[in-house]
């Protein structure tokens, strides 16, 4: 049998398929990244990391390409849609992952410091998404879109005045250009990930992960605030972005779909 917490035998769903995976050198890009190259889709590891992109890239055998992005730069963007039509010619599947945390309230929030992570985790994926457009309409079966937000996007917290305001904005980015191409069979959807061992639930001095601290055992796992009772893995979330990237979810689109072990049920 296998492992708690591994994905279901490939079953080559994605046999094909180009997809593009922003931020995929690691944490959720990477899982995702795998579980679409296990699917046999031909994945674009695009991530501002070069080296470490080519490193998944390599594992995940000839079928994949490691691409050079920066998001928040128009001119690296273009040169990504630009590799990518020239060895593929089109895109199937553009999943906008890359993004940067940010832990800044208000008082600590000056105006082009909140504009810089909007240009990021904004603006980055609207970027991406319309480099990538003409590539998609290229297309033909399957083409999907897929944001990752966050369930700061679709409710308030303390300490993540622009973080949160840009994973909002990317909730609704989601539900106009699933209207606006909707008429063409291309689906948007979203996914709002919880808590996840990633590197961005590093606490800030180092010293371990959120999910690893005595408040977050208390409250969320031992008074059961996450009902799941532990933090996501990358995994958890690869299972969901495959499903709204294939076949079964053809008839989704402008879905913000929260992967949260349920704590978005529990206030």
């Amino acid at each position: 049998m296998p492992a708690p917490g591994s994905p279901p035998s490939a079953a080559h769903r994605l046999e094909g398929r180009v997809a593009v995976v922003t931020g995929s050198a690691n944490g959720i890009g990477r899982a995702i990244a795998e579980r679409f190259a296990a699917e046999g889709a031909q994945v674009v590891v695009a991530d501002i990391d070069e080296t470490a992109a080519r490193n998944v890239a390599a594992t995940l055998g000839p079928q994949a390409l490691a691409l050079r992005v920066d998001i928040a730069d128009p001119a690296s963007v273009a040169a990504l849609a630009e590799a990518v039509g020239a060895r593929y010619g089109r895109c199937e599947i553009l999943v906008n992952n890359a993004a940067i945390l940010d832990s800044a309230g208000v008082d600590a929030m000056s105006f082009p410091h909140y504009r810089s992570v909007l240009d990021i985790n904004q603006d980055g994926a609207v970027r991406v998404t319309l480099a990538l457009l003409p590539l998609i309409r290229r297309a033909g079966e399957g083409r999907r879109i897929l944001n990752v937000t966050s369930i700061q996007g679709v409710r308030g917290s303390r300490d993540s005045l622009a973080y949160a305001t840009a994973k909002g904005a990317l909730v609704n980015f989601t539900r106009a250009l699933a209207c606006d191409l909707g008429a063409e069979g291309i689906t948007v959807n979203a996914l709002a990930p919880g808590f996840i061992d990633t590197r961005m639930a590093q606490l800030p001095d180092g010293s371990g992960h959120e999910h690893e601290t005595e408040w977050f055992r208390d409250i969320y796992i031992r008074y059961g605030r996450i009902p799941l009772r532990r933090a996501g893995q990358p995994a958890d979330i690869a299972g969901p972005a495959f499903f709204l990237c294939s076949d079964d979810a053809r008839y989704m689109t402008g879905q913000i779909v929260l992967v949260d072990g349920g704590v978005s049920a529990t206030f």
